[in-house]
């Protein structure tokens, strides 16, 4: 048996970001040899991850980055925030942008073939393996990659990402009073969370439920009861533009200056630069939107701690 050493057990360790006891039990395994003890460790990271697989992942980060043309976002999760703010996390999660700038995948499971930017090794095992060296299960949960003119903005240290592209005619997407423009409309879009950007985009099945709400909501007021159906109508009508002002970006009230619409300030920006500037669609995703959160009781955690003591 090979003699273990102190140095070899940190080697080993600096490599590859295991535990110390990890990694002198891989290195007795593979008798001294460090590519050996690699091959263990990353062999028992695949066993760690399908282990971790039925865990809670709703925490975690997203990212993103511009090349290439175009912006990709990421959200990747994992069980604790305190692995989010992990630097070496962090660092993975922009390899896996850069992975996806460069391969423009399809989806997720097109994205898990892919090798890892800068790296021999595929995404899915990569994946795995960094499960193993955090002791957290991660998971690559969606991107989206968009092209053409855009702002961005990563709010909360990678709670909440924006990416809104826009429509220009006779302004360079590189002017600096455009950058600004768009920049404070990707920060209405964070902040504000519209469904859709324009009125255009929302579907006619969206405003006919509204609509039969709204004329529920007036038919059951007392006030309306005997009004005629093309006055109930009309004021559904009238009623919509609110509808629109929540839900569509593009309608909303501009934050900076609520006495105009996002549309109003983005066409005052345009007719200062002497061209066309128009919303064209936006993707924001929020970390762990609509995942189940998981619940710790820290009593329990405390007696598990102080258990035979």
């Amino acid at each position: 048996m090979a003699n273990i050493s102190a140095k070899d057990v940190a080697a080993l360790r600096a490599k590859t970001g295991c535990g110390m006891m990890e990694c002198k039990k891989a290195l007795v395994e593979a008798d001294g040899n460090m590519d050996e003890a690699i091959k263990v460790l990353r062999e028992r990271g695949l066993q760690v991850a399908a282990k971790k697989a039925d865990r809670i992942a709703a925490e975690g980060i997203v990212a993103i980055k511009e090349g290439n043309g175009c912006a990709a976002m990421i959200e990747v999760n994992s069980e604790s925030d305190f692995v989010a703010k992990n630097e070496k996390f962090q660092a993975f999660v922009g390899k896996l942008l850069d992975t996806i700038l460069v391969n423009k995948p399809a989806d997720v499971e097109a994205l898990n073939s892919c090798k890892l930017a800068g790296s021999d090794e595929t995404v899915d095992a990569a994946m795995k393996e960094q499960t193993f060296i955090i002791g957290e299960k991660l998971n690559i949960r969606r991107f989206v990659i968009v092209d053409g003119a855009v702002s961005t903005y990563v709010h909360g240290g990678g709670s909440i990402g924006v990416i809104v592209k826009f429509n220009l005619d006779g302004i360079a997407a590189d002017n600096a009073e455009f950058a600004e423009c768009a920049h404070n409309v990707a920060l209405q879009c964070a902040a504000m969370n519209a469904t859709y950007a324009n009125k255009e985009d929302v579907p006619q099945s969206a405003l006919d439920e509204e609509k039969q709400v709204l004329m529920t909501q007036i038919a059951n007021d007392e006030k309306n009861k005997n009004k005629p159906a093309q006055i109930i109508e009309k004021m559904v009508l009238g009623r919509l533009g609110k509808f629109y002002e929540n839900n569509c970006l593009s309608e909303q009230a501009y934050v900076k200056d609520d006495s105009l619409t996002v549309a109003k300030y983005v066409d005052s920006v345009a007719k200062t630069l002497g061209g066309k500037i128009a919303i064209d669609s936006f993707v924001r995703f929020e970390k762990g939107e609509g995942l189940q959160k998981r619940e710790d009781n820290l009593a329990e955690e405390v007696a598990k701690l102080t258990a035979g003591n």
